[in-house]
């Protein structure tokens, strides 16, 4: 404290020293502090967060090294596929088939390397074509399918202890996300048929998502579209 009131006490003579007036000025007390400065210089930066605060959440002024000119070799560009690595094919096409109501749309055999994968969605099936070659085409034509990569022997290997689901440290992968048309009724179907939850729809506070477990441990979100704005809309 006797530093800072001798730095003041300084600082207050040599504004005497150069002042240009000849008026007295009081004697400064010791306990003098300098003026809090004013934070005029923020200004410019808090107009412009108010101006694209009035903007959509999804405009580039919200979302820095968000790029709204697209190159035009990307127009044909879409998701087409996310791949899971299983334990046992057998129990998770009977999981995705049974349990969720998806298709298999093609399966690859590679023997050399020891592995196969399965491609599944919610395509019907009857437009695919019946030349194997022609059905990968198609296959890969769709949106949004699930690939399940199964590398042979895992399923009768007592010492494979699995995959890794990307939901425990370190956390990385998270979840696929399903829309179904009730959250409530499909997971009381889920609950019946011995489904694991990670969140059961009024579970914590988001209420009317539910989140379900993959025989292999992989997390998929369960929503319906008559209920999601209203989950969201504190984020919206």
């Amino acid at each position: 404290m006797a530093a800072a009131s001798l730095i003041s006490q300084r600082l207050y003579s040599s504004f005497l020293r150069f002042s240009w007036r000849s008026a007295s000025i009081p004697s400064i007390p010791n306990s003098f502090t300098a003026p809090t400065q004013r934070l005029d210089r923020f200004r410019p930066f808090c107009s412009s967060m108010a101006a694209s605060s009035s903007e959509p959440k999804e405009s580039p002024s919200n979302n820095p090294g968000l790029q709204t000119q697209l190159d035009d070799a990307t127009k044909g560009y879409f998701l087409q596929q996310t791949m899971f690595r299983v334990k046992d094919p057998k129990v998770s096409l009977d999981f995705y088939s049974r349990v969720l109501g998806m298709s298999l749309l093609k399966r690859l055999d590679f023997p050399e390397m020891k592995f196969s994968l399965y491609f599944l969605g919610y395509e019907n099936t009857s437009l695919a074509p019946s030349n194997p070659t022609e059905r990968t085409v198609w296959t890969f034509g769709q949106k949004a399918t699930l690939e399940l990569t199964h590398n042979w022997g895992t399923e009768n290997d007592p010492e494979f202890k699995g995959y890794h689901n990307g939901n425990s440290e370190p956390r990385g992968f998270g979840h696929i996300g399903l829309t179904v048309d009730d959250t409530y009724k499909a997971c009381e179907r889920f609950e019946r048929l011995g489904v694991e939850f990670v969140k059961k729809p009024d579970d914590g506070k988001m209420k009317g998502i539910a989140f379900i477990k993959d025989p292999d441990g992989y997390w998929i979100e369960i929503f319906d579209l008559n209920r999601i704005g209203n989950v969201a809309a504190d984020a919206a």
